[in-house]
């Protein structure tokens, strides 16, 4: 049988190794000139040298906000050293071995656009692709496809009032890459999540000063003294920001640190897959298109232990695509995702949290092992990922400074903190 991979990425490399691992024929597309995805720095921004969108959001100097011990696949761990938060350039380097291990490389396209995918004739799949070095088109048919493009390449960008009259610089934290641009500038961030504090706090290094806005509880860690909380944007003025609480500074810049939104431009309409505020539907257990079940998306779900659920997830998918196991009725899929959703609502989440896991996940991955009868993720790795969010948490300016160990399957420790 032969398969579609979409991506190079942490969730393509998954997805390669475990359908070689049968004996599947694979071709995997990727646009850029090496495998990694997200984890590439690149100075460029906007657009590439094919005038595609630079798909990559790395920054320069970032260093991993999960301990690499919840990282790594379940039998590939990322290789040993004493730091448990570990630099970008150390997570591409694993995802090099790992590519090697199971020699994927050879099976990859690189320079390779998919342009569009339509279904076809027995539940195949027409990709049409791009040679971006030669500028040649082709259509190739496969049996299944695995999407495995990620989610931090869109941006999301809100729509404050006022925008289009702020005479400063407006950008998206895609497209930001180091502090060296706002030195001695006065910066507004907005938005507080993981890449928004992360930001802020190496801003604050080199910037005049960094006024950080959000809607949560003000937050009580040590901040530089350059550093400041304001409340949600009312609106931009010209000159800088208006704030809910009724306050107003002047900035230079703003930057968005809004998050991203899924997005598949290659995807026809026939492929019947939309995206409603950030929920990608109709799938089964996040993975599995229900109107074309031989199509699967691989990595969706957030505030996970990455790597890990990919590979299961991709077993998840195998376990029906090779005819192990038969998928419930179209009817009992789409209950099944409506449920879910249902359930999230009545907890209090919006739409736009139906990928999210958090301190729940381990229940999506009991799900899934459960569902398709394959093994789950080690318990331990909940465990620690949990545990590393908290202290992410409560601890903004010293958490990367912990450093982990695992014990066993259901236990670690810290060997320092």
């Amino acid at each position: 049988m032969s398969y579609c991979i979409i991506g190079a990425g942490m969730a393509g490399l998954a997805a390669a190794r475990r359908v070689l691992e049968l004996g599947g024929d694979v071709t995997i597309f990727e646009r850029m000139d090496q495998i990694g995805g997200t984890w590439i720095y690149t100075d460029e921004v906007g657009v590439d040298r094919y005038g595609l969108p630079v798909h990559t959001s790395m920054y320069r100097g970032l260093r991993t906000n999960l301990p690499k011990e919840v990282m790594g696949y379940p039998d590939f761990p990322i290789p040993t050293q004493r730091a448990s938060y570990i630099v970008s350039e150390d997570i591409l380097s694993f995802l090099r071995l790992y590519a090697d291990r199971y020699d994927i490389k050879s099976h990859i396209k690189f320079e390779h656009h998919v342009i569009q995918v339509h279904p076809a004739e027995g539940d195949r799949w027409l990709v049409e692709v791009e040679n971006l070095t030669t500028q040649e088109k082709q259509q190739h048919v496969f049996d299944f496809l695995f999407i495995c493009n990620g989610h931090y390449h869109t941006p999301n960008v809100p729509d404050v009032e006022g925008r289009d009259f702020f005479r400063g610089q407006q950008l998206h934290s895609h497209d930001y890459r180091c502090t060296e641009h706002y030195k001695d500038k006065a910066v507004l961030v907005i938005g507080a999540g993981p890449s928004g504090m992360d930001i802020a706090l190496e801003l604050a290094k080199t910037a005049r000063r960094v006024t950080i806005s959000h809607h949560m509880d003000r937050l009580t860690f040590p901040f530089p003294s350059n550093l400041s909380q304001q409340t949600d944007v009312s609106l931009l003025t010209e000159t800088g920001a208006k704030f809910t609480n009724g306050e107003e500074e002047s900035f230079d810049v703003v930057l968005y640190c809004t998050g991203f939104r899924y997005s598949f431009p290659f995807l026809g309409d026939d492929c019947d897959i939309r995206v409603q505020d950030n929920h990608v539907q109709s799938l089964y257990k996040h993975c599995i298109n229900i109107n074309h079940p031989t199509m699967a998306f691989i990595g969706l779900p957030f505030y996970v232990c990455a790597a890990q659920m990919m590979d299961l997830q991709v077993r998840f998918c195998l376990q029906y695509f090779t005819g192990k196991q038969r998928l419930p009725s179209q009817t009992i899929m789409l209950d099944d995702m409506v449920q879910e959703m249902e359930d999230r609502f009545r907890r209090g989440f919006k739409r736009h949290h139906a990928h999210m896991m958090g301190p729940e996940q381990g229940r999506y991955y009991d799900d899934l092992a459960r569902t398709a009868g394959i093994e789950t993720i080690a318990l331990v790795m909940t465990k620690l990922h949990n545990e590393s969010s908290q202290r992410f948490v409560d601890d903004l300016i010293h958490f990367r400074e912990d450093v982990f160990k695992i014990v066993d399957d259901e236990h670690f420790e810290y060997v320092k903190q």
